[in-house]
């Protein structure tokens, strides 16, 4: 990397790599200098370098250097400077729109001159090959080639700069100009999933403001600036999105405006409503929603009338038809009816969400059933005078529909008055947020309606109808359509009919005494009484609002007045804090111009540098009071011209408030009047009908009584039953309990007879051994016996063949006790017989003495040395028995044969059988030392695969050292991290103590490690694995807190070369990442990622600078501590 003295040195060599063609040096060098961290200080040169370096990266469509440039730039001028940065953002953004648009008008001047040159001819060869080898079009293929790049810049551009300047409270205004015009982009050339990640962005940068809303430079939102400033992004946002017709994100957007007004608790201007109830129209309409369309329309009209004093009568007249038609196409009937409790919750969550966005409050307690309803609204409209505001033909179909019995002629009288609606409508004059109202809209919905009414009126007139006649009672829809129309009306209990194509006939079914209609008529004969006590009885008039509003009014004016309070101190700290910037400012040139003088000392800085911000201060004062003059006078002048002007205009108001007072008045009395007339001719009529209702309540009552009574019998005997079914369950639950422990005692008994009965086998056994060596002792004493005999009969034979003297006793019986010759020096080599038993000594050359005595030819007193064929001794003259005395211990007592832990070693390593266990317990006759025991061949573990385990690795408990475990799976070796995660060890080094194992995968398309859940590879610090220094990790996807870290996070970084060009990295592009070397400053046991830093890392080993990637060698090296 170039350094350079000065920045301007930079700029200069940069302009002279451009003039030879070499902008990507030229690129380069301006990139090394603003990363550089040795001009951290802002200077007006710096600015004229970054102007360059975004001209550089626009004109080679490098995004990523810009995006470097500007964070690098951001950080020099956020406390300094931040216009420079502003002025550099704007210059980017202008730069790229201007590429853009040239691309777009050399695409289309080429598609022009591509046109056909001879009208002879169809078509060129050249383009027939293209269009049958790419099926695209010429302009297509142009727009591929030159526009499609470019665009991709502008619109990463537009990311970019989102990015840089989110939550940036000096820069609010570029940010909202910014998403302003990347939201025009989106409009002009139809980009929708382009504006849904707009969206996305921008939501999530105020969730970032919300989350982090304590950090330094973040924009508040209870500042009117600041909010006025994103609610105008987000009504641009929801604009856009109705006109792209992307309706799920024009509702996501009302949610964010709706949440940013409860965030900061304070109601948009007027307009801004407007136009958040008209997007709101718009929006429930193509969902299909017709109750939140009207009532969405419903406060439109409440905001027009109170609030735009220019509405034109006309204007009014139709968005109160609006309204009326709205609150009429919802359909008549309940959705929810037999829905199960969980739906109705969820509908009742719903209309909670609902009106929350429409701005009705409701009771959210459950047993509230204040809810949004087609019949609530149509009584609101009423009391609100909406409909009075209507056109006539509006209020004649409303009294048509919903007032007016009429079977055979509703559908005649509802036709020419719905064709008049249909012609209604047009744009607003006095009302531009308001879109173009077209009436004709709620026409199929009032058509359906209309059916509805008629099919319920003729249902409580007629019992059967031909399906013909019907037919010509609704003129609106052929029979098939109303077939489906009374099915769903069925279906929600709205009518009850039958169709019976068989005969041609419609059934309309008899529900009873208790019908809907019955328990209307009796409704509306309460409601009628109930007028009549209320005018007999009149209620007690209510005090007037402004009464209900005086009591708060000194709580609110408190709280205003702090506020203001608040503010106020907010704006002097503002003011504080831009003196002491502007004092930083003054100070740092008077520092560097009086910095080469020897004899000018700090006080004297100071002092002048006072004295510098004194006159500013006092010319700024200066300014400020010349034109707080001329506001004054501007303001004085603009009052005494319009004082007159309102005086007039209250005249006015007077005059026709007190005559529409005095016409509504009359209208009051004109309608009480007519309705006490009405009210009592219902009097007279109904008091016929008295004691036809006793008999009916009674006829009601009884057998309400009866069918009451039927279904308590029918509950106490289903509660018996639930009881016996208890009991039943009860008695087999404690039926299971005991066998359960029964059969764990009579497992319990069988385990201890099979103990005692092992306990009895090992001590018969132990007696059967005992007897079996005192009958080995017994057998051998009688053995020892019968060769004595042999020895004296041989003897005497002897004696006998030699002549004895007769003096001599005759028999061996007859020699004194103690007396017997030494037959080794009287007897010569004597020829024994075949199949006789010789004793050893006889054997033996003569001139050997004695015999042995009894304890030279009995090994151990109890085990025999039984003769046998002289190759069969061994060279000590000890034979070792060939019987059962042989495959036993020397002390007669039998060994039960080795296990394979007796062969092998108690670890469960193979070990070669012992001498002891060769030889009877004792020493080998020929072999008196000891044996060689060879470590490294007995401890190393067995091959895994085709790979050596070497020593201490251990991968069981019976070999290596079970401190260096390492696991054996599949035939591959794999290393435990302390969090639990198998990593694939690659290579072992045993002369270097060093393994080498295989770094996490990547997941696709994303940016995680598969160990991101384990936080990385975390070694034990009291096992002897640590992390070598030859391991060059790199990060992905890390936070902005890393830069503070003296990782190399720049564009030379290896990790930007890993994401170009290795597929597994291709997640991770877009994303902040850095690299290091694990050397012994760092923590030689842990390589950690998680949510929030970095959640992706590789390691490559003994990385080289310039080593391209495909030598690069993937994977971390271990090394571990030899043992003692």
């Amino acid at each position: 990397m170039a350094t350079f003295a000065k920045p301007e040195n930079a700029l200069k060599r940069a302009e002279e790599l451009i003039n030879v063609g070499q902008k990507q040096d030229a690129l380069q060098a301006l990139h090394d200098l603003i990363t550089s961290k040795r001009y951290r200080a802002w200077q007006k040169t710096l600015e004229k370098i970054m102007f360059k370096y975004v001209e550089l990266c626009v004109d080679m469509r490098r995004g990523r250097f810009a995006k470097d440039g500007l964070i690098q730039y951001r950080i020099v001028c956020q406390q300094v400077n931040v216009n420079s940065l502003e002025e550099v953002i704007k210059h980017f953004m202008h730069l790229s729109t201007e590429k853009a648009e040239q691309a777009r008008s050399q695409a289309q001047a080429l598609e022009e001159a591509l046109d056909v040159d001879d009208l002879e001819a169809d078509k060129r060869p050249e383009d027939l090959m293209l269009s049958y080898v790419s099926g695209e079009k010429g302009k297509d293929r142009s727009d591929r080639e030159l526009v499609t790049p470019w665009f991709k810049f502008l619109w990463e551009t537009y990311r970019t700069v989102l990015e840089i300047l989110r939550n940036n409270s000096k820069l609010e205004a570029l940010y909202a100009m910014t998403a302003h015009r990347a939201f025009q982009f989106c409009k002009q050339y139809k980009r929708t999933t382009e504006f849904r990640r707009l969206c996305e962005i921008i939501r999530n940068h105020l969730a970032n403001l919300n989350k982090y809303r304590d950090q330094r430079d973040r924009p508040d939102l209870s500042a009117p600036e600041s909010l006025q400033l994103y609610l105008d992004t987000r009504f641009e946002q929801l604009k856009i999105a109705t006109e792209l017709q992307l309706w799920q994100e024009a509702f996501r957007s009302i949610e964010d405006i709706h949440g940013l007004m409860c965030m900061v608790k304070k109601t948009p201007k007027p307009s801004l409503m407007v136009v958040y109830y008209a997007k709101l129209t718009e929006i429930f309409w193509m969902s299909s929603s017709h109750l939140y369309h009207a009532y969405a329309w419903f406060k439109l009209f409440t905001l027009q009338k109170s609030f735009n004093k220019n509405l034109s009568q006309k204007d009014l007249q139709l968005i109160a038809s609006s309204v009326v038609l709205a609150a009429l196409a919802v359909a008549p009937y309940d959705h929810t009816l037999g829905s199960s409790h969980l739906e109705l919750e969820n509908e009742k969550e719903r209309n909670l969400r609902m009106a929350n966005l429409i701005g009705f409050n409701l009771d959210p307690k459950p047993e509230s059933r204040e809810v949004l309803s087609r019949s609530s609204l149509l009584s609101e409209l009423v009391s609100k005078g909406v409909l009075s505001c209507a056109t006539q033909e509006v209020k004649d179909l409303y009294h048509l529909l919903e007032h007016e019995f009429l079977p055979l002629d509703l559908a005649a009288k509802v036709q020419p008055l719905l064709s008049k609606i249909s012609k209604l409508g047009g744009k607003l004059a006095s009302a531009s947020s308001v879109p173009e109202v077209q009436l004709s809209q709620y026409v199929p919905a009032l058509e359906k309606l209309a059916t509805l009414r008629l099919l319920q009126q003729v249902s409580q007139v007629y019992q059967m109808m031909k399906i013909e006649s019907l037919s010509q009672m609704i003129p609106f829809f052929d029979f098939s359509v109303v077939e489906k129309i009374s099915v769903d009306a069925v279906k929600h209990n709205f009518i009850a009919m039958k169709v019976d194509h068989m005969k041609s006939v419609i059934l309309f079914t008899n529900v009873g005494l208790e019908s809907d209609g019955l328990r209307d008529h009796l409704a509306i004969f309460a409601e009628s009484l109930n007028k009549v006590r209320a005018m007999i009885y009149p209620p007690a008039k209510k005090s007037s609002k402004l009464g209900e509003i005086l009591p708060g009014l000194a709580e609110i004016v408190d709280k205003e007045h702090k506020r203001l309070l608040a503010r106020k101190s907010i704006i002097e700290k503002r003011k504080e804090e831009q003196e002491r910037q502007l004092l930083e400012m003054v100070i740092s040139p008077v520092v560097t111009l009086y910095a080469t003088q020897e004899k000018v000392t700090k006080q004297t800085i100071m002092e002048r540098a006072l004295s510098e911000q004194l006159r500013e201060r006092q010319e700024m004062e200066k300014k400020l009071q010349k034109l707080a003059k001329t506001m004054d006078y501007l303001e004085r002048a603009k009052r005494e011209e319009a004082a007159p002007l309102i005086e007039a205009a209250f005249q006015r108001r007077l005059v026709e408030e007190k005559a529409l007072n005095e016409r509504e008045q009359q209208l009051e009395i004109e309608v009480s009047r007519q309705r006490h007339d009405g009210d009592l001719r219902e009097k007279n009529r109904l008091s016929r009908m008295l004691d036809n209702k006793m008999i009916f309540q009674e006829r009601v009552i009884s057998r309400r009584q009866t069918e009451f009574d039927r279904l308590r019998a029918e509950r106490e005997e289903r509660i018996n039953q639930i009881i016996q079914a208890r009991k039943q369950e009860r008695e087999a639950k404690r039926k299971k309990i005991f066998y359960v422990r029964t059969e764990e005692e009579r497992l319990r008994k069988l385990r201890e007879e099979e103990e005692a009965r092992k306990h009895e086998e090992a001590e018969r056994r132990r007696k059967e051994e005992t007897e079996r060596k005192s009958k080995l002792d017994e057998i051998a004493e009688k053995q020892r016996q019968r060769e004595r005999e042999l020895e004296e009969k041989e003897r005497q034979r002897r004696e006998a063949l030699l002549g004895r003297t007769a003096d001599g006793p005759s028999r061996p019986s007859e020699l004194p006790a103690g007396s017997r010759p030494e037959l080794g020096a009287t007897a010569p080599a004597a020829v024994t017989s075949p199949g006789k038993y010789v004793p050893r000594f006889r054997r033996e050359k003569e001139g050997s003495g004695q015999a042995p005595p009894d304890s030279d030819r009995w090994s151990g007193g109890s085990t025999r040395q039984a003769p046998s064929d002289p190759d069969r001794w061994s060279s000590g003259g000890t034979r070792q028995l060939s019987s059962d005395a042989d495959r036993w211990g020397s002390g007669g007592t039998r060994h039960a044969p080795t296990s394979d832990t007796d062969r092998w070693g108690s670890g469960g390593t193979r070990q070669p059988p012992a001498d002891s266990d060769r030889w009877g317990g004792g020493t080998r006759p020929d072999d008196r030392n000891p044996p060689v025991t060879h470590a490294s061949a007995l401890d190393s573990c067995p091959k895994c695969g085709n790979m050596e385990v070497p020593y201490p690795l251990s991968t069981g408990d019976n070999c290596g050292d079970p401190r260096y475990g390492i696991y054996c799976k599949d035939g591959a070796l794999e290393f435990l991290s302390a969090k639990g995660f198998y990593y694939k060890i690659l290579s072992i080094n045993p002369s270097a103590y060093k393994l080498v194992i295989e770094p996490p995968k990547i997941e696709k398309n994303t940016c995680y490690s598969s160990d991101l859940g384990f936080e990385g590879l975390r070694l034990d610090e009291n096992l002897p694995f640590n992390i070598s220094t030859h391991n060059t990790v790199m990060l992905f996807n890390c936070s902005d807190n890393v830069l503070q870290s003296p990782m190399n996070c720049s564009s030379t970084s290896f990790c930007r070369q890993f994401e170009k060009e290795e597929q597994e990295g291709s997640g991770c592009k877009g994303t902040l990442c850095c690299h290091f070397l694990k050397d012994a400053s760092i923590t030689q046991y842990m390589i950690r990622v998680r949510v929030g830093g970095c959640t992706a890392y590789t390691c490559v080993l003994d990385m080289k600078p310039g080593d391209p990637i495909d030598a690069w060698n993937y994977g971390i090296e271990l090394q571990w501590v030899p043992p003692n």
